[in-house]
């Protein structure tokens, strides 16, 4: 990698607050749990953080609380290099938090109080239209106000900037159409593409399922977004581009904890594309950064750098 390119991430920023249990209790229920964590999280910081390590300048745009989580988060973003002047520290509203329940499956329950998220504006990213004029591709997630989104995919394509937009947590609504058809690449998981696509995300077979997974995408794409890359955890990821449709395969590991794993494979594959790698290498490297992360607790804790991903597809490769 000769030069680092510039990725701007607009989202959120929470601290998680994880409890070991071994399963996740039904409504009602109360169970004792084992270990109690604290780590930093939210979907925004997280793809930030996993997009500085792969080998990225990154710019984030955000809100914490001005209280203790909001100057531990600003910490641990200047620590991993992350351009932090557009981060505001909002006197109204207290950091965003997430309450995590990690079963021994490696399964996870997860409550969030967006808090300063939720007052990320529109004139906040309008304040970082310089950093995105610059930027070799933008970053979005739902974890923050959808009005703020489409400010930021609106300046995106006002200036040629492409935007990966991973539409989490799902939206109850469609997305607008002008929005859907200004996204380069749309990174839904199978239950979001399925309720992107006007279906009810529900289980089947897993036949079915893979090929509910590719009808969603083909229709999100017949919708406007540019490329569709649908993630499917351990089986990789399923890419509907205009060149066709491909299935990438994930990587056997053992689970620990799949806290942040589609935010580490947001963060990896912003990098890879903004790298030009061919889109299906560029998935396959962001599948190794997400399968790392799930043998490791905690959300940003477990993101690797760039060197651990390039060692673990190389071990991939020996094998």
């Amino acid at each position: 990698m000769c030069t680092r390119p510039h990725i701007v991430v607009v989202g959120s920023s929470n601290t998680d607050m994880v409890v070991q249990v071994a399963r996740i209790p039904r409504p009602g229920e109360t169970i004792l749990g084992g270990a109690f964590t604290m780590a930093a999280g939210g979907k925004g910081a997280n793809q930030a953080v996993a997009a500085a390590r792969a080998g990225a300048n990154v710019t984030f745009v955000a809100r914490v609380g001005d209280d203790l989580f909001g100057r531990k988060a600003l910490e641990g973003f200047q620590a991993d290099g992350i351009d932090v002047q557009h981060v505001t520290r909002d006197r109204q509203a207290a950091s965003g938090v997430a309450l995590i329940q990690v079963a021994r499956n490696g399964q996870n329950s997860i409550a969030v109080a967006a808090g300063a998220n939720g007052r990320l504006s529109p004139d906040d990213v309008r304040a970082a239209e310089g950093a995105i004029r610059s930027a070799s591709i933008v970053l979005c997630q739902l974890e923050v106000p959808l009005e703020t989104v489409a400010e930021t995919v609106r300046i995106a394509s006002k200036v040629g900037v492409p935007v990966l937009l991973n539409p989490a947590p799902a939206p109850e609504q469609a997305l607008e159409a002008s929005l859907t058809a200004a996204i380069s690449y749309l990174t839904p998981n199978e239950t979001e593409a399925a309720q992107l696509a006007g279906g009810d995300g529900s289980g089947r077979t897993e036949r079915t399922e893979a090929d509910d997974s590719e009808a969603a995408a083909q229709r999100l794409r017949e919708a406007g977004a540019g490329t569709v890359i649908v993630t499917l955890g351990a089986a990789g990821a399923l890419v509907a581009s205009p060149e066709g449709v491909a299935r990438i395969a994930g990587f056997r590991v053992e689970p620990v904890d799949t806290t942040g794993a589609g935010d580490v494979f947001n963060g990896v594959l912003a990098v890879a594309l903004a790298e030009r790698r061919a889109l299906a290498d560029a998935v396959r490297f962001a599948c190794a950064a997400a399968a790392i992360s799930v043998t490791r607790l905690g959300a940003q804790p477990s993101i690797p750098h760039r060197a651990e991903i390039e060692a673990f597809l190389a071990s991939q490769t020996q094998a």
